[in-house]
């Protein structure tokens, strides 16, 4: 009986010191290399072990990693979840392209950049019960779609700026693209403003208000999986896809 108060106690600290309300706590293991502990959680009704990722971590969270990884073109081994040597290098492309510490150990930031929202948010301490920021989408999620909007397209009108969180938003949607937000955002060679590093630039008001726009179902671009601008353009391909709109200096095309 001792042992299992005892064990309640630590669980409980555990939750409040990490911001997870101890209803969706299941219980804590040892500390992993001086890092935050492992944690397992239940939301929505779904188990959650969150841990630090470092080579020679194991489990169903590496490989969520590595598929995603694998599906942007970082990674090229065996979804097998075992994170070894060949993980290792593709976190640390993934994340000197993303703009964090490339240290090849999956964190919270790490987490957040790959779209793992519910990994990030317990790591991080942000969960709230599954509580989502917008029409189902997280604050994060949220905020990453500004982020992409004011990078790609803050000297563009209004309705082209949403029309770009369209864009993001009907990828995500599609099976050909990735199936989130991040997803989408940092697949390699997507967005321009993913390589060149204005993706880490903070989004204004305008920006906000257009991924709000966007997320609650605002398509200025009748379903447009691709834009550009025809000055600046250097991939011939795009130049081929059918075209759906033109607003500002971008074209919509699917």
């Amino acid at each position: 009986m001792k042992k299992s108060i005892k064990k309640g106690v630590a669980v409980a600290l555990v939750a409040c010191a990490l911001g997870i309300p101890t209803a969706v706590v299941a219980h804590r293991s040892g500390k992993i290399d001086g890092e935050r502990p492992q944690i397992v959680a239940t939301i929505d009704g779904e188990t959650i072990m969150v841990a630090v990722l470092k080579q020679g971590s194991k489990g169903s969270e590496v490989r969520e990693v590595q598929r995603r990884l694998k599906l942007w073109g970082y990674y090229n081994g065996s979804v097998d979840g075992e994170f070894g040597a060949g993980t290792k290098k593709a976190v640390i492309a993934f994340q000197k392209k993303n703009g964090l510490k490339a240290d090849g150990v999956v964190g919270s930031s790490t987490y957040k950049a790959l779209g793992m929202t519910k990994s990030y948010e317990i790591l991080a301490g942000q969960n709230s019960g599954g509580q989502s920021g917008t029409n189902g989408y997280s604050s994060a999620d949220v905020y990453l779609l500004a982020r992409t909007i004011h990078a790609e397209g803050r000297g563009e009108p209004y309705t082209g700026q949403v029309a770009i969180g369209a864009v993001i938003l009907n990828r995500v949607r599609s099976e050909e693209f990735p199936n989130t937000i991040s997803g989408v955002v940092y697949q390699k060679h997507a967005f321009t403003a993913v390589s060149d590093g204005q993706i880490n630039l903070t989004p204004n008001e305008t920006a906000m208000k257009a991924a709000r726009d966007a997320i609650n179902g605002w398509d200025p671009t009748g379903g447009a999986l691709y834009y550009y601008n025809p000055a600046v353009a250097t991939s011939a391909w795009i130049f081929d896809r059918q075209t759906v709109t033109v607003i500002g200096k971008h074209v919509f095309a699917i």
